[in-house]
C-alpha cells in the first residue's frame, strides 16, 4: 500500500527518523527527509535512486522552515500522503534546577514543530485522505522525573493529535500516536542538561533496547492498519497499563527505576 506514496519524515538525519526514511524508500515510497543536518541525510540515502527522495534542510522549531518543507515537497512530488512528525529533543534535569529556556526549546521542537508541519501539510493530507503520525513517548502518558520538559511536550503533542483525529472522524484522515519506549537512538546523547548544554553520552545501556529499524517497521505496519496508537516494548506497555489503574504505585515504580540511571539527579 505504500508504493509511490509521498511521505515526509522530520528528524530524518539520525535514529528513528533515519530508520523511518529508509524503511519508506525500501517500501517504494517517495520520501522527503527533513532535518537540520543535510550531510547526515545525504549519507543516509547513499545508494538510493535520487528520483525517489528529496532532502530539505529544516529546523522544525522555525515556522517558515516548516512552511518551506511542505511547499518544496508539493513542488517536487505534487502531493502528500503521509506526514511523520518525528523530530524531537529530550532533557534530563530536575525542574528545580532547570533553566526555563530549556523547557521552551523542547516545546518549540517537540510540540510546535509538529503543529507547524501538520498545519501546512493539512490541506494536502485531507485531499489524499492521508495519514499523520506523531512520534511521542511513554513520557506522553506518564510524567517522568527529571524529564518535566520532555513529558510536557509529549503530553501536548498527544493532546493536539487526539483533537485533530476527533475533528476528522468523517474526512478519512488517519492519525497515529506512536510511543516507542526506550529505543536504541541518539536522542539521549543529544538530550539537554539543566543549563541547556548537551548531556553527551547516554546514561542508559542501549545494548538490549529495541532498535530504530524495528521501531520504523512497527510504525509502517501501524499506519497500514490505521491504528490509533502504538505503544512498544513490554516496559512501555506495562507503564501505561499500571498508570491507568494504579497511578500512585506507578509513581513509585517509575521514580525507583529512573533513579537507577548513572549520575541520576535524584535518588
Amino acid at each position: 500500500m505504500f508504493e509511490e506514496k509521498v511521505i515526509i519524515v522530520t528528524g530524518a538525519s539520525s535514529g528513528i527518523g533515519r530508520a523511518i526514511a529508509l524503511e519508506g524508500l525500501n517500501r517504494g515510497c517517495f520520501v522527503v527527509l527533513a532535518a537540520r543536518s543535510t550531510s547526515s541525510m545525504e549519507e543516509a540515502v547513499k545508494g538510493y535512486d535520487p528520483d525517489n527522495y528529496l532532502i530539505v534542510k529544516t529546523d522544525v522549531s522555525v515556522e517558515d522552515d516548516c512552511r518551506g518543507l511542505i511547499e518544496k515537497t508539493v513542488d517536487r512530488f505534487g502531493r502528500i500522503d503521509i506526514l511523520i512528525n518525528n523530530a524531537g529533543i529530550s532533557m534530563r534535569a530536575l525542574f528545580a534546577d532547570l533553566d526555563l529556556d530549556v523547557l521552551e526549546r523542547l516545546m518549540r521542537v517537540n510540540f510546535w514543530g509538529t503543529v507547524y508541519c501538520t498545519k501546512y501539510a493539512f490541506p494536502w493530507l485531507l485531499r489524499s485522505k492521508g495519514s499523520i503520525t506523531g512520534v511521542s513517548s511513554i513520557a506522553g502518558y506518564k510524567g517522568l522525573p527529571a524529564r518535566s520538559g520532555y513529558s510536557a511536550s509529549k503530553f501536548a503533542l498527544q493532546g493536539f493529535l487526539e483533537s485533530v483525529r476527533t475533528e476528522n472522524l468523517k474526512t478519512g484522515l488517519h492519525v497515529l500516536i506512536a510511543c516507542p519506549g526506550f529505543t536504541e537512538s541518539n536522542i539521549r546523547k543529544t538530550a539537554l542538561a539543566a543549563d541547556g548544554s548537551m548531556q553527551g553520552e547516554s546514561p542508559r545501556d542501549e545494548g538490549n533496547m529495541m532498535t530504530s529499524e524495528t521501531v520504523a517497521r512497527h510504525i509502517f505496519n501501524a499506519i497500514a492498519k490505521k491504528r490509533r496508537t502504538l505503544v512498544l516494548t513490554r516496559q512501555g506497555k506495562l507503564t501505561v497499563l499500571l498508570g491507568k489503574f494504579f497511578p500512585a504505585l506507578t509513581d513509585r515504580l517509575v521514580y525507583k527505576h529512573m533513579a537507577k540511571e548513572p549520575d541520576s539527579p535524584f535518588k
